[in-house]
């Protein structure tokens, strides 16, 4: 150390002093044999006062076992390299302070003696910053987590906002088309009643004054066949108000339904003995056989309305000298009622509307009708657990089929 210190001193304290950096030179030994002002202050001691102390005074005392090994394995390998490389190294002031620094290692050999020169870095400021910088990160990501929750929940309120506007739009434009649809409809309503209406009203007046001219006995022939025409201009008008009532009791939904156990030659003999007062000449309707033992649980009503509007129509759209069909078949405890007739068909293109409301085909538009008979026979049957099926070809007739379960638990 003695050599070292009288042959160096003056070239090392013109080098040293003029570097901020601390410098620290160690023996073999670990031995500090000098330090420039900038680590005797850093480390808060006199100068001089290192001079002869083991390294170990710099270092705190948890970190002084690793310390030892790296100074001796750098004296070993006689090449520099900055220590502690990865890890967070520290220093230990006089006064017992713990403080972060930075060293590099430059072992050296003179006059045979290896020693080792630490040049040392106080990094507090440093560390102070990348603490407050990863503080401050950390309070960024909070607030950004934060802030995207709220900008989140902001964007589900205007989701939610959204979709209400868009099913009040739904709505809004859903009433206006019902609006637009019911206008239409009270236009062909009244279209329909103006020309369903007079038409039969024009002829039963007719008839009541032709009939009314035929005072003599052996004209009675001439005025039953007038009674007979105002018989069935009323029978048809009446069918239309029932027709009418109907819609009314199912769009206000009041329509109501009633169970009876009756037998099902009832209501179809009742249909059928009107329906003929209907029938063009040389047309008959063919009764269905086997049904006096037939006994169903349904509404009368409904079945009433429902064979008489299928049984019109068969008469009203097949022409004269024709035969309309009536078949049932009473199996697993469901009626399957047919009406077959040999009319007009229906064109394959419009079968799909053929039980929408006010509905008629380009082939029967110049026949008598509204166009609501379906459409009310499928809403009731449907509501009460039956069903209403057809098969048709233009030119060559119809065949409409309801079904049924003939017991019925609701009473």
């Amino acid at each position: 150390m003695k050599v070292f210190e009288e042959k160096k001193g003056n070239i090392f304290k013109i080098l040293s002093e003029a570097i901020s950096e601390g410098i620290v030179i160690v023996n073999a030994k670990q031995e500090i044999v000098t330090s420039n002002e900038a680590a005797d202050i850093m480390f808060g001691y006199d100068p001089k006062e290192l001079f002869g102390q083991n390294l170990n005074v710099l270092i705190p005392r948890g970190y002084r076992e690793n310390h030892h090994h790296q100074v001796d394995e750098f004296l070993d390998k006689s090449d520099p390299r900055q220590m502690g490389h990865g890890r967070d190294l520290y220093g230990q002031r006089k006064n017992g302070s713990v403080f972060p620094v930075e060293a590099g290692l430059n072992p050296f050999e003179i006059y045979g003696s290896k020693y080792v020169m630490a040049l040392v870095t106080d990094i507090s400021v440093r560390k102070n910053q990348e603490k407050e910088i990863l503080e401050l990160n950390l309070y960024l990501e909070q607030k950004i987590e934060e802030r995207t929750r709220e900008l989140n929940k902001t964007i589900k309120v205007l989701q939610e906002e959204v979709a209400k506007r868009k099913e009040a739009e739904h709505k809004m434009k859903e009433s206006l088309r019902k609006e637009r649809e019911l206008n239409e409809l009270k236009t062909k309503f009244l279209s329909l009643v103006s020309h369903e209406f007079k038409t039969p009203l024009s002829g039963i007046l007719t008839s009541a004054t032709l009939a009314g001219k035929y005072t003599e006995t052996e004209q009675q022939d001439k005025r039953e066949k007038h009674l007979k025409t105002i018989q069935s201009k009323v029978k048809y008008l009446n069918n239309i108000l029932n027709d009418f009532l109907s819609i009314e009791r199912l769009e206000s939904g009041k329509a109501t339904y009633k169970f009876d156990t009756f037998p099902l030659s009832k209501v179809v003999n009742e249909v059928i003995y009107n329906s003929n007062m209907l029938l063009k000449d040389g047309q008959r309707i063919n009764y269905p056989n086997n049904i006096d033992d037939i006994t169903v649980n349904f509404d009368e009503k409904i079945l009433e309305l429902s064979l008489t509007n299928l049984i019109n129509n068969a008469i009203k759209y097949s022409p004269e000298y024709t035969t309309i069909d009536v078949a049932v078949v009473n199996k697993n405890e469901t009626i399957v009622i047919q009406i077959k007739d040999e009319g007009m068909g229906i064109p394959q293109k419009e079968q799909k509307y053929i039980f929408n409301r006010y509905f008629r085909a380009e082939n029967a538009l110049l026949d008598q009708g509204t166009g609501i008979g379906l459409n009310i026979v499928k809403s009731h049957l449907e509501s009460l657990g039956g069903k209403i099926t057809f098969e048709s070809e233009e030119g060559k007739g119809s065949a409409f089929t309801i079904s049924f379960s003939t017991k019925n638990n609701t009473n």
